[in-house]
């Protein structure tokens, strides 16, 4: 009878206990309640210019989700408190950002991003192995023939240059000029006796033309 009673409360204990636990675990989460999702919107500009930066990557780790910012750098996102956002684009610096404690649910924020430059090392490429080898295959070059260059060169040359200048006939300018000349010449010999010169071509061509007439023959 005894074993009996004693069986009987050492199972009314444990039933006991474990309402108590129930009672006590459904307290505490009670307590703590279910964590309020907070409503995460801004902009997201450029440092040294304060535009809008598209395409940047917010994205929180431990909860898996993310999104991308617009065309004109703006986001949203749904956070809780102490979720620690990244931002992250291509030439700017990583930032990240902790939820705040918040009354509202939702909340605006500015996030100015920072130009990340990278400086890459300088890489030299040498497609020869050693120095002399460059400089034989240097050496043993044969460029293209460009045949402008050579149409080029044979217009300048100053032999061509000369005889095209000799063979060019006078023009409006040089025969003006010898015109101008021929009454400077008149007016100076007006009072003394005409002169044969023997250094102007267009008297010697005056000349052959009246000998072929025949003006310096004899007259009967």
């Amino acid at each position: 009878m005894n074993k009996r009673n004693n069986t009987t409360k050492k199972i009314t204990s444990i039933f006991v206990l474990a309402v108590i636990s129930i009672f006590l675990l459904q307290t505490e989460v009670k307590a703590q309640g279910d964590p309020e999702v907070i409503q995460m919107s801004g902009i997201i500009v450029d440092g040294d210019s304060s535009y809008g930066v598209p395409g940047v990557h917010v994205w929180i780790p431990s909860a898996g989700v993310g999104t991308v910012s617009n065309q004109v750098g703006l986001f949203a996102l749904p956070t809780m408190v102490g979720d620690t956002v990244i931002f992250s684009a291509v030439g700017y610096k990583k930032q990240k950002f902790i939820v705040p404690q918040k009354k509202d649910k939702g909340f605006t924020v500015l996030i100015d991003l920072q130009t990340d430059t990278t400086f890459l090392p300088v890489v030299e490429v040498f497609p020869y192995p050693t120095e002399e080898l460059f400089k034989e295959a240097f050496l043993a070059l044969e460029l293209p023939v460009d045949k402008r260059k050579e149409n080029m060169e044979k217009n300048l040359n100053q032999q061509a240059l000369n005889r095209m200048a000799a063979s060019l006939p006078m023009d409006g300018g040089s025969n003006h000029r010898y015109y101008m000349n021929q009454q400077s010449n008149a007016i100076s010999n007006q009072f003394f006796s005409p002169s044969f010169s023997i250094l102007n071509p267009f008297a010697w061509a005056e000349f052959i033309k009246s000998v072929k007439r025949g003006d310096l023959k004899k007259k009967d």
